[in-house]
């Protein structure tokens, strides 16, 4: 199989999965101890903890706090929900589900458009009472990267915090400068069920999820030590790669740039990442494709919204009709993929975009 789908999650490194075993210890072990409990165990997984949430804490802009929650979603509705309610809530038409659904639970929302390219244009006005302002680094559908800190300095005029959906960004490019920042570890090579929210110093949240009062009192829960070791794994390679996986990224995407020569890109060719090729080819039916192209991972959308049967909200935000959103297929690469994996991939979707008469 070939697996082009990294927006939706990334192979884990075998950096990280080496980190996370020595925590996952069995009977036998003096590994497995709750990272809340006063022991040696316990303050030996405790140690764990905080060495990978330095690590997770090296790839934010100095002067922050990491917090760690079950992923980014999570991390998300403490940020929208912890830093208050009423007022106005200004997001991205082109956000993820968690923030566009977590802000309409929370306050009133205005919306602000994005270009055909899918770029969020920061001269928009704010609404008087806009408390938050929730403007993602690099969106997830398209790859659109954000002017993000214009958004930030906008939000700080208007006297309102900035949240960043970093997701796709972090460990890919420099984060964003904002005041609360959400990542998932599973989207840059980490383990699936851990994320973080970071917040500047000063920025102080209510309690969302109650219960015994970890992580500074912001998200109670035990925390696992084998996932965040992953996480801190992971966002260390991340750092030390960073320049090579990027090279090799953009390597693939200019390969695959030309194999689909006879596409239409959907949204901006240059700001954006550039392991994201979300493309079209009028009046395909991509559910056949996906099924004759089964060995071949990719996307007709956001997983977190597949088999919804509705349009990318992203897409028709930038100006596509129904049609044209759904004749859209999303590939995603990255680290692990090969130049003959985009190759092999690319033959086998045009030769089945072929069958359809395209």
């Amino acid at each position: 199989m070939i697996y082009l789908d990294y927006q939706a999650t990334t192979p884990l490194a075998p950096e990280a999965r080496e980190a996370m075993l020595r925590w996952l210890g069995g009977p036998d072990s003096d590994t497995f101890g709750n990272p809340h409990s006063s022991h040696r165990m316990g303050r030996m997984a405790a140690a764990a903890v905080e060495v990978a949430r330095e690590q997770v804490a090296a790839l934010f802009p100095p002067g922050g706090r990491v917090i760690f929650t079950g992923c980014a979603t999570e991390a998300i509705n403490l940020a929208i929900l912890g830093s208050g309610s009423g007022g106005t809530v200004a997001v991205s038409a082109i956000e993820h589900a968690a923030v566009l659904d977590t802000a309409k639970a929370a306050a009133t929302v205005h919306p602000l458009a994005v270009s055909h390219d899918g770029i969020c244009d920061p001269a928009q006005a704010l609404p008087g009472d806009t408390r938050l302002v929730a403007v993602m680094q690099v969106n997830n559908e398209i790859g659109t990267v954000q002017p993000c800190a214009q958004w930030y300095r906008k939000a700080r005029q208007a006297g309102a915090l900035y949240l960043c959906d970093a997701v796709q960004a972090y460990g890919k490019m420099p984060v964003a400068e904002a005041d609360m920042i959400a990542i998932s570890a599973h989207k840059f090579h980490g383990p699936k069920g851990v994320g973080a929210i970071w917040l500047r110093d000063g920025v102080m949240l209510g309690e969302v999820q109650t219960g015994g009062g970890q992580e500074h009192g912001l998200r109670s829960g035990t925390l696992s030590p084998a996932l965040i070791a992953g996480f801190g794994a992971a966002a260390r390679v991340a750092a030390e790669r960073r320049e090579e996986d990027a090279a090799h990224v953009e390597a693939l995407w200019k390969r695959a740039r030309d194999l689909f020569a006879g596409w239409t890109l959907n949204g901006s060719e240059n700001q954006r990442w550039h392991g994201n090729l979300n493309i079209r080819l009028d009046g395909l039916d991509v559910n056949r494709l996906m099924s004759d192209c089964r060995n071949v991972m990719f996307s007709a959308g956001s997983a977190c919204a597949s088999g919804s049967g509705r349009p990318s909200h992203v897409l028709k935000a930038i100006g596509l009709s129904d049609r044209q959103a759904k004749s859209s297929i999303r590939l995603g690469f990255g680290r692990y993929t090969s130049l003959a994996d985009i190759e092999e991939a690319a033959a086998r979707i045009k030769a089945a975009a072929k069958e359809q008469g395209l």
